[in-house]
């Protein structure tokens, strides 16, 4: 889908191209140092359970050859590894010839320019990327172990399986999947998926559209417990297995029209034997122009079926469309996608879906605007939620996480939405269910209009990197929310004289006299130990004192003089500021815990006239909450105040506005103050 170039993926940087001709004046073979020819590259969980050896295809046959004869679906035969998922996605993708010859570049064989290096291309996260490996196999007793061609000299698809090995970290990331999943990353496409005992009554001609228009399709039959995976049926059907679809039909039979659907199992073998089967006698009653053209008997693992046994054995049906064209409409449309990246941090984006109501007003948020409608007055949108490089945190002991969105009619001129909104206000469009697959995907059809959509989790505190396509007739103008970082910090009001001093501020003077010496001034350790004192009476608040490093923040606001130490006047001043957080982190602990939960902060910082976008509060969040996502005081008056401090210091005065700051992000990246350290 798109048309700029592909990213080189090496760790040198080099191209395919530049590696090539470096072994080939050297007049050696490739050997891929980011992904070796060694264990680590087969398995991460396990050990290798035989004597597996690495091969290059010169020393398994004597004439290999990339591709005989033409790429096609019956190169694909699955080893030992549980990747149906791929294969079957692999087998679609050799239906689709311009798809195929990007993701499996002709420019390479065995001949004059081969020097032992393959490259492959894959969509990633909305770009392309060229990845290159070494043609150095994993076999056993001479015979690959991995995907395989049915001709034992073809060498295409089992290269193609290593480098998309390669790109999620071993063989192992590879066992269990959507089929959606690969042919999105061999397309670009946008996925769609159909129940089929609860599916549209066109939905032959769907998939029929579908198929003529380029896209890819899988399908499988669900499991109800895990020892049901790949077990075979009575009709020669295998449950929670990936197929792939290769072709609809309809034929004349017997005078009326059927529907046929043909299947392919990756295995390369074990097929359907019920009616329309290979041989079965159905065919005797078809003209034999279409049974010639159709049938092909052996068992090579694809088969036709009647439609209607076809949605009463299958489950479920996976498109991935090149385009968002809905398959229900006979117009084709010229889509516009804008695309956020994001993420959920635990203690501050990571609110959960909408059953945590108090947690999941803080997950990001993206502003849409739908001016354009079609002829129905709506807009047509599609919105797909992807989470990033979950397949490759495999081997830190992740997986995939339960997903979903949720759509709202947006207020104007409104940032990032609070609690309040999401309590009383109900979601116009969502995803269908939360579900643990790489992307989910929705169509809808929306009145012209403002939206706000939230991408989640299910758990709150469960965090993931995340892209969001929205795919829309018109190009939808779209932001993403609590983006900007700013502050309005007005000059506080001068301190009252001596005799207008109220008693409080007459008893902290005391204090303040005892401490301070001859100088009348107290240093950053007399400050530490006057507010330690003080603030160790407030019962309503959890503290364990504050640090030296805090204290000196302090003077750093304060000291208007720069003494390096903070007199009375300074000091009462800053008194009512600290009168002012107290307040609010006594809001803003709504439990009466004496903590605050790390998620209100943002609520709470901008109570005290700042705002921060979603990067500085998830770093803040992790630098300050405990593991209950909880922040006590002594941290949250160290945030704030290395905040004011870090606004003061790039304060720009607008004579319209006097104490305004507005800053965009890069001017925080350079903030002399490091608000986490």
């Amino acid at each position: 889908m798109t048309s700029w170039r592909e990213r080189d993926t090496q760790s040198d940087g080099k191209s395919f191209e530049e590696l090539r001709h470096e072994c080939l004046q050297k007049g050696v073979l490739f050997e891929d140092q980011d992904f070796p020819a060694a264990d680590s590259s087969l398995y991460f969980s396990e050990s290798v359970p035989v004597n597996i050896e690495w091969k290059r295809p010169k020393e398994i046959c004597k004439d290999p050859k990339f591709i005989v004869g033409g790429a096609d679906r019956t190169d694909i035969c699955q080893g030992q590894l549980g990747d149906c998922w791929l294969l079957a996605a692999i087998a679609s993708l050799t239906l689709k010839k311009e798809a195929l010859a990007r993701v499996v570049p002709p420019d390479q064989d065995f001949d004059r320019r081969y020097a032992g290096i393959f490259h492959f291309q894959f969509w990633s996260h909305n770009r392309w990327l060229d990845v290159v490996v070494d043609d150095r196999l994993p076999v056993v007793r001479n015979k690959l172990i991995m995907l395989h061609s049915a001709s034992n000299d073809e060498f295409w698809s089992a290269l193609l399986e290593k480098a998309y090995a390669k790109l999620h970290g071993s063989y192992e990331s590879l066992k269990g999947g959507s089929t959606m999943e690969a042919m999105e990353d061999f397309t670009g496409g946008v996925g769609e998926n159909y129940e089929t005992k609860n599916c549209p009554d066109n939905l032959f001609s769907i998939m029929k559209k579908a198929l003529d228009r380029g896209s890819m399709m899988g399908c499988s039959i669900d499991i109800t417990s895990s020892a049901e995976s790949e077990a075979k049926t009575t009709t020669g059907l295998v449950k929670g297995h990936a197929y792939s679809i290769t072709s609809l039909e309809e034929v004349n039979f017997r005078g009326k029209t059927v529907q046929l659907i043909r299947v392919r199992n990756p295995w390369g073998q074990v097929e359907w034997n019920g009616p329309w089967s290979d041989g079965s006698r159905e065919w005797n009653y078809v003209d034999s122009g279409d049974k010639n053209r159709l049938l092909q008997l052996s068992d090579d693992g694809e088969f036709w079926m009647e439609f209607s046994d076809f949605k009463k054995n299958y489950d479920k049906v996976e498109i991935c469309n090149m385009t968002p064209d809905d398959l229900t409409d006979d117009s084709k449309r010229q889509w516009a996608v804008s695309m956020f990246e994001g993420n959920w941090i635990r203690g501050s984006t990571a609110g959960g879906c909408r059953n945590f109501i108090d947690t999941f007003w803080t997950n990001p948020q993206f502003k849409l605007k739908l001016e354009d409608a079609d002829d129905d007055d709506v807009c047509s949108v599609v919105i797909a939620l992807m989470q990033k490089n979950r397949r490759k945190l495999r081997k830190e002991g992740m997986d995939m996480e339960t997903i979903g969105f949720a759509v709202y009619e947006a207020p104007e001129d409104e940032d990032q939405l609070g609690k309040d909104f999401f309590r009383y206000n109900a979601s116009k469009a969502r995803s269908r269910t939360y579900i643990n697959v790489r992307e989910i995907s929705e169509r809808f059809t929306l009145p012209p209009g403002s939206y706000l959509l939230v991408p989640t989790t299910f758990q709150p505190h469960h965090e993931a990197d995340f892209i969001v396509r929205v795919f829309s007739e018109k190009k939808a103008e779209a932001l993403e929310m609590g983006s900007n970082v700013d502050a309005d910090l007005p000059d506080p009001p001068p301190p009252s004289a001596p005799e207008d001093e109220s008693d409080e501020e007459k008893g902290l003077r005391r204090l303040f006299e005892q401490l301070a010496g001859d100088d009348q001034a107290i240093s950053v350790r007399e400050l530490q130990q006057m507010l330690n004192g003080v603030l160790s009476r407030r019962k309503e608040i959890k503290f364990d004192g504050l640090s030296l490093s805090t204290c000196h923040s302090i003077i750093n606001l304060m000291d208007v003089d720069n003494t390096g130490q903070l007199e009375f006047q300074e000091f009462k001043v800053f008194w009512e500021k600290m009168k002012k957080w107290i307040m609010l982190f006594l809001a803003f602990d709504t439990d009466r815990s004496g903590k605050m939960s790390s998620y209100e902060l943002r609520s709470a910082l901008k109570a005290a006239g700042m705002q921060l976008n979603n990067r500085l509060l998830q770093l803040i969040g992790l630098r300050f909450a405990d593991d209950k996502y909880d922040i006590d005081f002594d941290d949250y008056l160290t945030c704030i105040v290395r905040l004011e401090n870090m606004f003061r210091a790039f304060q720009v005065l607008d004579t319209s506005q006097r104490g305004r700051v507005n800053m965009n992000i890069m001017q925080v990246k350079t903030a002399p103050c490091d608000i986490t350290a």
